[in-house]
């Protein structure tokens, strides 16, 4: 299966060990050194319908991605980080 990088924010990401279901991928952490794709970003939730902001970007290392499908992502979330905004 080929996907474009531009494909992925239809993807929904799914932890593989407990189903919880983190969102849509905003951005992919790419790097351009060695041509390869290093993370993927999902955005954090907004808080109180976005007035109180937005909680903090969940980043899935790529050595978290277990399987890709037609519209999901199936990561290891034991392993994501929490990228501060």
């Amino acid at each position: 299966m080929v996907c474009r990088i531009a494909e992925l924010q239809y993807k929904e990401v799914i932890d593989v060990s407990d189903g919880a279901r983190y969102g849509f991928v905003h951005d992919v952490e790419v790097d351009p050194a060695r041509g390869t794709v290093e993370a993927v970003v999902v955005r954090g939730r907004p808080r109180f319908f976005g007035l109180l902001g937005r909680e903090p970007d969940e980043v899935f290392p790529w050595s978290c991605v277990r399987r890709f499908g037609d519209d999901v992502i199936l990561v290891d979330g034991r392993r994501r980080a929490v990228k501060k905004q």
